[in-house]
C-alpha cells in the first residue's frame, strides 16, 4: 500500500497572487470577485493536476486568521508597515473560504498563528507519522521545513519542485541554516529588523564561515570590513530578535486531525452551487452546470498542437558571442522572434537597458544579460556580454525585414532600442492584438493574458525585485533569477501571439489591427522620443500665481463656511456643507461620508450655494498647479530638455489614445487657466508649433452614421451646426439658444438622460425631456441610430466602429440598473467616438510619409490630443506643411470608409501650443 502524501496549500499566498493577476471583476451580485475567480481557477487546476499526476492522499488549504499573532506580542513593530488589504479585496476573503469548501477541501485557520505556523505544525505531525509532505508555496520562510526525500515545496507559479538544492543555490545554505540567513537579512515586508546593510549574499557568506547566527555575532569583532563589523556589533540584539521572529512554530495542537484531510475528489453538487451563486459561467461549464451558456470558441487550428509546459530551468543565459549567434540564427530561420527588454527604471526615456530576452518557440527562450551589477557589499559584477558587442550582433536581427519581432507593449522596446540606434521592424504587439479582439472585456497586461489564455501564472515582478524598502532595480537581480523571469516573459509573448494572431481573421479584427493600430506603433514611438519643449520659467511663474490664487480662494471659502477647514478632505467638506451650513440634499455613502463630487457641487451651485462654486474653482486651480505647473518642471528630461509623455494604445475602451506622465489629454481647453498652461508648451528657438484640429468630427460622423440629411447638408455647406440646431429646436438663434443647442448636440451623442440634460442646462426634467423629444422629431435619424445601436449591443454584447473596431460592453446585461444604463450610454457614443479615434490614427500613420514625399521630412509630429495633432517646424515650412496636413487628415477615412460628410480641419500656428489655437 502506498504511503500517505499530504499537500498543504498556502492559501494566503494564493489569495494575493489571484488578486494581482486578474483585472477587477464583480460577481452576479455586484460584489468584487476577481480574486475569488482567480483563486477558484488556481485551486481547481491544482486539485485536478495533483489528482492525476502525483496521487496525493491528503490536502488542506491554510489561511491567516487575523493580522495579530504571537509575534506581535514578541515585537510590536512586526508587520507594522504592511498596508491593510485593498478595499475591494476585503469582501472577497469569506468568499474564498467558501470556494475552498465548495471543492470539499478542508479550509484551516487558527487565531494567533500565521498560516506558515499551521503548515509547520501539520508538516511535523505528518512526518512523524511517516507521511510524505509537499507544501504548495514559494515562501522563503517555509523553505526552512524542507527535508529531501520527505518534504518538498511546489512552486506552481514557476511549475517546479523546490528541494534543499534550490535553497542552497538561492541562499548559500541548507534549510537547517536558512533561519540564520533570514535573521541577518531581515525582511522589509514583514518588518523583521535584521542587520542593516546585509543582503542575501553577505548573510549567506557569514553563516557559511561561522556556522550559525550566534557564531557570526561572536566573531563580529574580528570581521575586517569596518561597516559590516560595526553593523553586526550595533544590531546584535535585533538579529537575535529576528531569529525568533522567522522561526516557525511546529508544536501546537492540530485544528483538524490528519485523517480529516483525506482527498476524495471534487463532488460536483457543492461546487456547482457555488459557481452558480457567483455567476462564474465559464467555470460552471466544467462541471456540466452551464447548459444554458454558449461554449467558448474553439482554439484556432494554428495553436491546436500541444505546447510544452513552462520550465524555467530550460531558459538559457547567453553570455558568449557563440551562443548569441546561435539564437540569432534560430530566429532568422524561424522568421519570428518574441522580444522582451529589461531596464533599470520604467521611464523609457531615462531607462538603461539591462538585458534582452528572446523566444523562438514555446518553451524555447533565452536571456542576454548586459548590465547586471553585484547584489550587495560582497558581490562582484557577474559575467555577461559587453553591451556594445551584443547590440551590434542583435541590430541586424531586430531590423531584418524578413523576421517578425513580437512584443508585449512593443512600443516601449521600439523607443528604448531606438535610443541605441536600432530601428526595430517589422513588429507585432500581443497587447494590441488582445485589445483589438477583446476591448472592454478585461485588461491587456501580459500577466492577465497569460492566466486567461495560457492557464499559467507568470512570475510576479515584485517577487523578483521586491517591494517597498527592500525593492531593487532589475540590474541588481541575480542573473539566474533574471533569466527565469525574462525568459518566461518572452516565452509568454510568443505563446500569446500564437493564440491571438489567428483569431484576427476569424473574428473580423484584421482590418482594424493591420490598417489602424499596428501601423501606429513606430509613429507613436517617434512622438514619445521627440517630446515637446516646455518653458520652465513660465511654469514657475504660473505655479506662483496659482499658489496665490489658491490662497485667495481658500480665504473666500473659509469666509463662506464660517471658519477654516481642510477643503481637500471630502469628510470635512461634507460636514461643512450639510451639517454646519445646513444645505439640502446631502447624501452619505457606505462609509458614512457625504458625497462632495463634482456633480454634487454643481447641483449646489445651481441651487444658489456660492461656496460650491468657490470649492470647484479651488479644486481646479490646485489640480492644475500640482498636476501640471509643478509636476511638469520635474518631468523635463535632463538631456533633451523636453517633456516626453507616454501614449497608451490599449487603454481607452473606444480606441482613443491616452497619455500619462504627464497626462496631456486632461489639460482644460475651455478655461483661461487651461489655455495658459498650453502657452508654456513652446517650440524650439527658430521653430513654431502647428496645431491641426478636426472640427466637430463626432457630429459629422453622427450625421453620416445616423443618416441625417439636414446635418449632412449643413456640413457640406459649411454652416454653423449649433446655430442650425438652435433654429430647429427653438425657432430663433441667439447666444443663449446656440449655447443650449451645442450642449444638446453633444449630450445626445453621449446618451444623456433627461435628468442629466436638466442638470447641464439648469432646467427641470420635464423641460429637458421636451428638448430631447423635439431634437428627435427634427432629426429622426439620430433616434433610429440610438435604437438600432442599443438593439445590437443587447444582442451581441458589443458595438463596432465604421472600421470594424469592437467595443465589448458586458455591463449591458448587468442586473443592476445603473450599470446597464451606463453601458447603454457607452454603446451610443462608442461607435462615433471610436470611429473618430480610428480616423485620426490613420491620419497619423500616413502623415510622415506624406510630409517626407514633399521634402518636409524634418517636420516633427509631437502630440496627439483627442482630435488634434501638434507639429514642430520651421516658419517657412508652415504653408506647404499645412496643406499636406489638411489633406491627410481630411482624407484619412478613405478608402476603407467613404464618408457622406466632409471632415473639416482647422490649422493654427504660433510659438506656443496655446498661441497655435
Amino acid at each position: 500500500m502506498a504511503s500517505n502524501h499530504l499537500y498543504l496549500v498556502d492559501g494566503s499566498g494564493y489569495i494575493f497572487r489571484a488578486y494581482h493577476r486578474l483585472p477587477p471583476l464583480t460577481n452576479r451580485h455586484g460584489v468584487p470577485a476577481g480574486a475569488v475567480y482567480g483563486f477558484t481557477t488556481m485551486l481547481w487546476k491544482l486539485v485536478d493536476e495533483l489528482h492525476t499526476a502525483d496521487g496525493p492522499t491528503h490536502l488542506a488549504v491554510i489561511f491567516d486568521a487575523s493580522s495579530h499573532t504571537f509575534r506581535n506580542d514578541m515585537y510590536d513593530q512586526y508587520k507594522a508597515h504592511r498596508p491593510p488589504p485593498p478595499e475591494d479585496l476585503k469582501p472577497q476573503f469569506p468568499l474564498i473560504r467558501d470556494a475552498t469548501r465548495a471543492f470539499s477541501v478542508p479550509c484551516i485557520e487558527e487565531e494567533g498563528l500565521e498560516a506558515d505556523d499551521i503548515i509547520a505544525c501539520y508538516a511535523k505531525a505528518a512526518l512523524e507519522a511517516g507521511w510524505q509532505v509537499t507544501i504548495v508555496s514559494s515562501d522563503k520562510d517555509l523553505m526552512q521545513l524542507i527535508e529531501d526525500g520527505r518534504l518538498d515545496m511546489l512552486d506552481t507559479m514557476n511549475n517546479r519542485r523546490l528541494g534543499s538544492d534550490y535553497v542552497r543555490e538561492k541562499f548559500g545554505v541548507g534549510p537547517d541554516r536558512l533561519g540564520d540567513v533570514l535573521a541577518l537579512m531581515g525582511d522589509a515586508v514583514d518588518n523583521v529588523p535584521g542587520v542593516p546593510g546585509i543582503g542575501p549574499k553577505t548573510a549567506s557568506q557569514l553563516i557559511q564561515e561561522h556556522g550559525d547566527l550566534e557564531g557570526v555575532l561572536a566573531a563580529a569583532e574580528g570581521i575586517k570590513k569596518p561597516k559590516l563589523r560595526q553593523s553586526l556589533i550595533d544590531h546584535a540584539e535585533a538579529a537575535r530578535l529576528s531569529r525568533k521572529l522567522v522561526e516557525l512554530v511546529c508544536d501546537r495542537a492540530l485544528p483538524e486531525p490528519l485523517d480529516g484531510l483525506a482527498l476524495k475528489g471534487i463532488p460536483p453538487a457543492p461546487l456547482r452551487a457555488f459557481l452558480e451563486e457567483q455567476g462564474f459561467r465559464s467555470l460552471l461549464m466544467k462541471v456540466g452546470g452551464g447548459h444554458d451558456v454558449a461554449p467558448a470558441p474553439a482554439a484556432p487550428a494554428a495553436t491546436a498542437e500541444e505546447e510544452p509546459a513552462f520550465v524555467h530551468a530550460d531558459y538559457e543565459t547567453v553570455v558568449t558571442e557563440e551562443a548569441l549567434d546561435r539564437w540569432i540564427a534560430d530566429a532568422v530561420a524561424v522568421g519570428a522572434v518574441a522580444i522582451d527588454t529589461q531596464t533599470d527604471v520604467a521611464d523609457v526615456m531615462r531607462a538603461e537597458l539591462v538585458g534582452i530576452a528572446l523566444a523562438t518557440g514555446p518553451g524555447r527562450a533565452c536571456y542576454v544579460p548586459l548590465a547586471h551589477t553585484g547584489e550587495d557589499l560582497l558581490s562582484d559584477p557577474p559575467r555577461q556580454l559587453p553591451r556594445e558587442v551584443a547590440l551590434a550582433k542583435l541590430k541586424p536581427l531586430l531590423e531584418h525585414p524578413g523576421v517578425l519581432k513580437v512584443g508585449q507593449d512593443a512600443k516601449y522596446g521600439i523607443v528604448l532600442l531606438g535610443r541605441a540606434g536600432i530601428a526595430v521592424a517589422p513588429v507585432d504587439d500581443t497587447m494590441l492584438l488582445s485589445y483589438d479582439l477583446d476591448a472592454g472585456l478585461f485588461g491587456h497586461v501580459a500577466s492577465d493574458l497569460c492566466m486567461r489564455h495560457l492557464g499559467h501564472q507568470a512570475i510576479d515582478f515584485k517577487t523578483v525585485c521586491g517591494t517597498g524598502r527592500s525593492a531593487v532595480s532589475f540590474d541588481k537581480v541575480p542573473i539566474p533569477r533574471a533569466t527565469e523571469y525574462a525568459g518566461e516573459s518572452a516565452d509568454i509573448i510568443l505563446r500569446l501571439w500564437r493564440r491571438l494572431k489567428p483569431r484576427l481573421a476569424a473574428e473580423r479584427a484584421t482590418r482594424v489591427y493591420e490598417l489602424v493600430d499596428r501601423p501606429l506603433l513606430p509613429v507613436v514611438a517617434g512622438m514619445e522620443a521627440a517630446g515637446i519643449r516646455v518653458d520652465r520659467d513660465e511654469l514657475a511663474r504660473l505655479s506662483d500665481e496659482f499658489g496665490r490664487e489658491t490662497a485667495r480662494l481658500e480665504a473666500e471659502v473659509f469666509a463662506l463656511a464660517g471658519g477654516p477647514f481642510t477643503i481637500g478632505s471630502p469628510k470635512q467638506l461634507g460636514e461643512v456643507l450639510f451639517d454646519r451650513l445646513g444645505l439640502k440634499g446631502g447624501r452619505k455613502g457606505k462609509t458614512g461620508v457625504y458625497s462632495t463630487d463634482m456633480n454634487e457641487l454643481e447641483r449646489l451651485d445651481l441651487e444658489g450655494a456660492p461656496i460650491a462654486a468657490k470649492v470647484l474653482e479651488w479644486r481646479q486651480v490646485t489640480k492644475l498647479k500640482s498636476t501640471y505647473t509643478d509636476a511638469l518642471q520635474a518631468q523635463i528630461h535632463p538631456v533633451t530638455g523636453r517633456v516626453h509623455t507616454t501614449f497608451s494604445l490599449a487603454v481607452a475602451q473606444t480606441g482613443r489614445l491616452s497619455s500619462t506622465d504627464p497626462n496631456l489629454q486632461n489639460i482644460p481647453i475651455r478655461t483661461q487657466l487651461g489655455r495658459r498652461i498650453r502657452e508654456a508648451f513652446v517650440a524650439e528657438p527658430g521653430k513654431v508649433l502647428l496645431a491641426a484640429d478636426y472640427s466637430q468630427i463626432e457630429l459629422r460622423l453622427a450625421a453620416h452614421m445616423a443618416d441625417v440629411p439636414a446635418l449632412r447638408d449643413a456640413f457640406a455647406r459649411g454652416d454653423d451646426i449649433h446655430s442650425l440646431t438652435a433654429q430647429e429646436l427653438f425657432g430663433t438663434v441667439d447666444r443663449d439658444t446656440r449655447g443650449k443647442a451645442k450642449t444638446i448636440n453633444f449630450a445626445i451623442l453621449y446618451g444623456i438622460s433627461s435628468w442629466g440634460l436638466a442638470g447641464r442646462l439648469g432646467v427641470d426634467r420635464i423641460e429637458a425631456q421636451a428638448m430631447i423629444d423635439r431634437y428627435f422629431d427634427r432629426f429622426p435619424g439620430i433616434k433610429t441610430y440610438i435604437a438600432e445601436t442599443l438593439t445590437m449591443v443587447r444582442e451581441k454584447g458589443y458595438v463596432t466602429t465604421l472600421f470594424g473596431r469592437k467595443t465589448h460592453l458586458p455591463g449591458i446585461k448587468s442586473p443592476r440598473q445603473t450599470e446597464r444604463q451606463g453601458a447603454e450610454r457607452q454603446a451610443i457614443n462608442a461607435p462615433i467616438q471610436g470611429t473618430s479615434a480610428d480616423i485620426i490614427k490613420r491620419a497619423m500613420a500616413r502623415m510622415n510619409p506624406a510630409l517626407a514625399a514633399a521634402g518636409l521630412a524634418d517636420v516633427r509630429m509631437l502630440l496627439q490630443v483627442h482630435d488634434e495633432l501638434v507639429f514642430e517646424l520651421a516658419p517657412e515650412q508652415v504653408e506647404p506643411a499645412s496643406a499636406i496636413i489638411r489633406d491627410v487628415m481630411a482624407g484619412a477615412a478613405a478608402p476603407m470608409v467613404a464618408l457622406s460628410v466632409p471632415l473639416g480641419v482647422e490649422v493654427g500656428t504660433g510659438h506656443s501650443w496655446g498661441a497655435a489655437h
